[in-house]
């Protein structure tokens, strides 16, 4: 595991879009697992930059995200899709056809899981996988648990992930209780995993995950067990290490 300590959160941003950005370079078809959140918002604007730029080419990219909240379609403000698109497919030369997400339209929660794993499988596998921490301790919507749930499921999200989410929303009323998404096993297919951590209110998960037990309840805590991982983390989040 390879920890970069960076000053603040415009630098987490610069190294980490220079990380997926040499993904990009070095194999241009690759397949870029992705995630969404407040943490990845200023590496996709760096990203974009770069595109801008002329430094980075997206045509033959193929991207899977995490998750998806159960409910909301594609064209829905909240919904991860929109977030993508909002964030980085609307301002790079992606191929839309080839950018996937849980659909979160799909009622039958075993039919959405079975169809994700197989469209995972059939990309071939995620080269790079991106991943933020839950103030919890959760990477994707894999919440703390007695186990760690092998592929797409669905998930029902506890207090602190409402909570912590409800910002995006109206009001906390509005915000999904279910969601879908990949699984630990999923995640730790990817032949390489990028986990970014911001801010003092992620210190105590960023510490339970890189030094202490490998437990389901802290779901993070099973990237170390991970051959190549590279934490892109500020002052601030490694303030407790």
């Amino acid at each position: 595991m390879n920890i970069c300590k960076t000053k603040d959160y415009e630098e987490l941003s610069r190294r980490a879009a220079a990380i997926l950005a040499a993904q990009v370079i070095l194999k241009p078809n690759c397949v870029l697992g992705l995630a969404t959140g407040s943490s990845p918002v200023g590496m996709y604007e760096n990203l974009v930059k770069q595109y801008k730029n002329g430094e980075l080419d997206f045509s033959q990219v193929t991207s899977v995200n995490l998750d998806e909240y159960k409910g909301l379609g594609p064209d829905h403000p909240q919904s991860y899709r929109k977030f993508m698109d909002s964030n980085l497919f609307d301002h790079v030369n992606i191929d839309k056809t080839r950018t996937f997400v849980p659909n979160g339209l799909e009622p039958d929660s075993d039919k959405a899981c079975k169809d994700y794993d197989c469209l995972i499988a059939q990309t071939g596998g995620v080269d790079l996988q991106l991943l933020g921490l839950g103030n919890n301790g959760h990477i994707g919507f894999n919440e703390p648990a007695d186990a760690f749930a092998c592929g797409t499921h669905c998930v029902e999200l506890t207090p602190s992930t409402i909570e912590a989410n409800k910002r995006f929303f109206e009001s906390e009323d509005e915000v999904p209780r279910y969601a879908y998404t990949m699984g630990i096993r999923s995640i730790m297919c990817a032949k390489k995993i990028l986990l970014i951590v911001s801010g003092k209110a992620k210190a105590e998960a960023l510490k339970a995950v890189l030094c202490g037990p490998v437990t389901p309840k802290v779901p993070g805590s099973v990237l170390q067990l991970h051959p190549d991982v590279a934490v892109v983390a500020d002052e601030e989040a490694l303030s407790l290490l």
